[in-house]
């Protein structure tokens, strides 16, 4: 019956959404515990954590095997479909909040406090001497002086990674579909090295920010919207990266058809989406 082309097919109540969420509540109330000064907190969070590695592991191999045994047909491919389009659109307005907030912060609430508007409250008021300039360091230099990041030199090496990256999985995309197998694992493995360079060299980026530049999360509105930009797109790089090795792993054993590779295609969705943010850090960020 599950395999019948008419069908949708509907998943027997399985225990890992059970498991998931016993392990988000470890991990969070050991989170909780940490900030409370309690050191049992980091050990509660590291057995969250391992319970959630657990379950990803588990969950996506029962969903994989359904996956190769032939059970989802075309309605349920469409379904797929439909829900990463609507994932991705979501990560759309959560990048897009942020973005808004910088220019916000930039365009409006800098030159108000400065008085550009001739706005007794905000200006007179609220901070009679506060200087209109970006990047500012919040009231009375709070952080130190501090260097903004240069668009040179790691950004734009790091711009060079991401975009050849979203080349080559172009490339072991179109190899797929034309079943030349030693062309897909290749290209698909030198995909996953440059997110991994890429995540490599923004963690020295970091560390030469807060070492020579003094660049960091102290330093006033720049520095909160700087590593809250670059710091949540790292996180999506990295989870992009992942994904790309476990499809590359799949891959390796056989999987996916010219025909039907949703998995893939649905990684290299996330990826070029993870690409197209990273343009538009670079130059709102690093740039303008």
């Amino acid at each position: 019956m599950a395999h019948a082309s008419d069908k949708y097919y509907v998943p027997e109540s399985t225990r890992w959404p059970v498991i998931t969420s016993v392990g988000l509540f470890i991990l969070f109330g050991g989170f909780a515990a940490l900030l409370n000064g309690d050191d049992v907190g980091q050990y509660a969070m590291y057995v969250g954590v391992a319970v959630v590695i657990w379950m990803v592991f588990a969950w996506f191999r029962e969903v994989i095997g359904e996956s190769e045994a032939g059970i989802f047909n075309d309605r349920v491919d469409g379904s797929f479909r439909m829900g990463m389009i609507w994932f991705i659109y979501s990560e759309v307005l959560f990048f897009a909040c942020f973005f808004a907030t910088l220019w916000y912060v930039r365009n409006l609430s800098v030159p108000w406090l400065g008085g550009e508007s001739n706005n007794f409250f905000t200006h007179q008021l609220l901070w009679d001497n506060f200087q209109k300039a970006w990047p500012t360091n919040g009231p009375g230099n709070m952080g130190g002086a501090f260097e903004p990041m240069k668009a040179m030199g790691i950004p734009a090496l790091n711009t060079a990674i991401l975009l050849s990256s979203g080349v080559t999985l172009t490339i072991a995309h179109h190899a797929l579909k034309e079943n030349k197998r030693g062309i897909l694992k290749i290209f698909l493995a030198m995909t996953f090295l440059l997110g991994f360079l890429f995540i490599g060299l923004q963690a020295y980026e970091y560390s030469e920010a807060y070492h020579h530049l003094n660049l960091t999360l102290r330093s006033g509105v720049y520095g909160a919207t700087f590593f809250m930009l670059t710091g949540f797109h790292g996180l999506h790089v990295t989870i992009g990266a992942t994904m790309l090795v476990v499809i590359w792993l799949r891959c390796l054993k056989g999987h996916f058809t010219p025909k039907k590779h949703f998995a893939f295609e649905g990684v290299a969705w996330y990826w070029h989406f993870v690409d197209v943010v990273w343009l538009g850090l670079f130059i709102f960020v690093y740039w303008l």
